[in-house]
């Protein structure tokens, strides 16, 4: 537990080198025993949840794949894909002892003593590769996220034994390795219905040419009812695959087109799949990445493990030849992948307004 404040919350420069240049992070927030939220974490009224517009009658759809092989289960996810953008997956082969691992090395990590994560901040970070922070884009944001995060971009193995944290290097690495028989049967079914009979390696390469895992630790907020998780964001992956705990607090733009919510529920041995905008661009719009947020919660500190499956960052990302190769005309133009992810980092989470990057003027 951390000593009594020390600080006047008030103070910017005083908040952000207990959060940020001493790496305590929001963690470190929250364990001062804080009454109320400091101002720099309260979000204006349009980007707090609103109860009133939570959906409670609705949910996303849940698959088994238990049997590949059915016809109806390629139905079912490519049916999610293009109608919700996201779905959860039941036995899907990922043995539940290597997700219980990761989440138990997920607390690992944020338990370590804020000295201990400062050595993977962005000052002191050995690599690019590994990055501990808080919040989203703390430069760009008018208010903050209630978030902690540890972001590993895997370039090799042996660059992963070397530098990502002992506390989750091997669960971390478990999880990723494991659930990329679950990856590749997903694209090969999604690429089927848009007429790409073969992932070879170009395919593979524009699909699945890099992958980020990300922990990430929200934990227990005063006024939560004021701030965000994580604000209104599409992802800019090709797939994402998330490990949520079972307190839950993932929410997910309703298909109403009005600003609804939809709650994610938590199930035990289950991962959560969202299309993300690289997918949405290269199927010229047929699957759809959808806008989701995380809430911040009063009485219990929340983890998520999202595995990001991206292009590789120097692949044109535009829309599969297959898709357009029957005139279909193209909404999306081509955009160097690094490009398109640096544009999203520039900025705060504003919904899907980055898709509208790779846009072909109208």
């Amino acid at each position: 537990m951390a000593p009594a404040v020390a600080f006047p919350t008030t103070d910017s420069a005083a908040l952000t080198d207990f959060v940020i240049n001493q790496g305590n992070g929001v963690k470190g927030l929250s364990e001062l025993g804080l009454k109320a939220l400091p101002k720099h974490y309260i979000q204006p009224e349009g980007e707090r949840v609103d109860n009133s517009k939570i959906i409670t009658n609705e949910s996303i759809p849940i698959i088994d794949l238990s049997n590949w092989e059915d016809p109806k289960v390629a139905d079912s996810i490519c049916d999610a894909a293009e109608k919700w953008g996201f779905f959860q997956i039941v036995n899907h082969g990922v043995p539940v002892g290597v997700l219980d691992r990761v989440q138990d090395a997920t607390h690992l990590f944020f338990g370590l003593p804020a000295a201990e994560k400062n050595k993977y901040s962005k000052d002191h970070s050995p690599s690019n590769s590994v990055r501990f922070g808080t919040s989203f884009s703390p430069q760009a944001e008018k208010a903050l996220e209630w978030k902690d995060y540890l972001s590993l971009f895997y370039v090799s193995e042996e660059e992963a034994a070397a530098l990502w944290p002992p506390a989750c290097r091997d669960e971390v690495f478990e999880f990723m390795k494991g659930s990329d028989v679950v990856i590749k049967r997903l694209l090969q079914v999604l690429m089927k219905r848009l007429n790409v009979n073969e992932i070879d390696e170009t395919k593979k390469s524009l699909l699945m040419g890099s992958v980020r895992v990300n922990l990430n630790y929200y934990p227990i907020c005063p006024n939560p009812e004021l701030t965000i998780g994580v604000g209104r964001h599409s992802d800019v992956s090709t797939l994402t695959i998330l490990l949520q705990d079972e307190i839950g607090g993932l929410y997910v733009k309703g298909r109403q087109g009005d600003d609804s919510w939809i709650h994610v529920p938590p199930i035990k041995g289950s991962l959560v799949i969202n299309i993300g905008d690289a997918l949405q661009i290269l199927s010229n719009g047929r699957y759809k990445s959808i806008e989701h947020r995380v809430v911040a919660n009063a009485s219990q500190n929340r983890i998520s493990v999202p595995i990001f499956v991206n292009p590789r960052p120097s692949a044109m990302i535009g829309p599969l030849p297959e898709v357009v190769a029957n005139g279909e005309k193209p909404i999306y133009k081509q955009v160097l992948y690094s490009d398109y992810v640096k544009h999203f980092f520039r900025k705060a989470h504003d919904g899907k307004a980055t898709v509208e990057f790779a846009k072909i003027d109208a």
